[in-house]
């Protein structure tokens, strides 16, 4: 039992030290494998993200105005993951919209420079991300900064374990091998984990079970809307995916959760 804690120790720092700027203890004996069994901790490495974002708003918002709260907040999460789920979006971005084949598209997804269309692509999901999030209720913002991030990084996972990486190295290449079933199961509890804050903090206005049915639908439709089409997209044009690929789907499923929550305040 006590090996078995280490390692899972073990794991989930290098989930921590891989997707953020956290420090973590350095492994001397780090082999590349060892990433892919801290796969499940990704989403819980959403749920550290998201309340470092919580929490700078919460402080920000105590002698700043909602909509600079907001941007800091944005700011800070950007900084503790090195802005890694953004590159992927911005070279996912420039891959598919110019290139015609798979060898083109992944040989653009790996040049270093940004280009059109990645620049289009980021832009607007920073200023579409500060828009939504600066129409959301201030009171609600910390709880749904926790969702998103941890939800939207539990769906970064389904794609790795319904299709197959795609380059021969890369930054995702240890991650490559199919999650297990028993490792899918663990990061569904840490993606589902932090919804009950929902619960809490909607339930003064919420009614009967048809409300939170509601809730649920708006908060869900975008986010599976949004899994389906990346996944069929990259499937079509790369028989797979990349680590960039991960990354956009990272950034699209949380503001397509930012979107689905909107849709639900303006009926409220």
């Amino acid at each position: 039992m006590f090996n078995f804690l280490r390692n899972e120790r073990r794991y989930m720092l290098l989930a921590v030290g891989f997707f953020t700027r956290i420090p973590v203890p350095v492994f001397g004996d780090f082999h590349p494998d060892d990433l892919n069994r801290s796969a499940k901790y990704f989403p819980l490495v959403g749920i550290f993200v998201g309340m470092i974002g919580a929490g700078a708003f919460v402080l920000a918002s105590k002698v700043l105005p909602h909509s600079i709260s907001v941007l800091i907040s944005m700011a800070m999460t950007i900084y503790i993951t090195g802005g890694f789920h953004e590159d992927g979006l911005a070279d996912s971005a420039d891959g598919l919209g110019g290139g015609w084949d798979k060898e083109r598209i992944v040989a653009i997804m790996q040049d270093s420079r940004l280009g059109t269309y990645g620049a289009i692509a980021l832009f607007f999901m920073l200023f579409a991300k500060y828009q939504v999030l600066n129409a959301l209720p201030a009171y609600f913002l910390p709880f749904i900064l926790v969702v998103g991030h941890s939800l939207s990084r539990l769906c970064a996972l389904f794609v790795m374990a319904d299709l197959n990486y795609v380059k021969d190295d890369g930054k995702a290449k240890p991650l490559a091998t199919k999650v297990q079933a028993r490792d899918l199961l663990v990061a569904v509890l840490f993606g589902t984990l932090p919804i009950p804050l929902l619960y809490f903090n909607f339930s003064p206005v919420m009614l009967n079970v048809n409300d939170w049915l509601w809730l649920a639908a708006c908060c869900l439709t975008p986010v599976v809307l949004a899994w389906i089409w990346w996944r069929n997209k990259i499937k079509l044009w790369l028989g797979g995916y990349t680590g960039d690929c991960l990354g956009a789907m990272q950034q699209m499923t949380e503001l397509a959760f930012y979107l689905g929550l909107l849709v639900w305040v303006q009926q409220i």
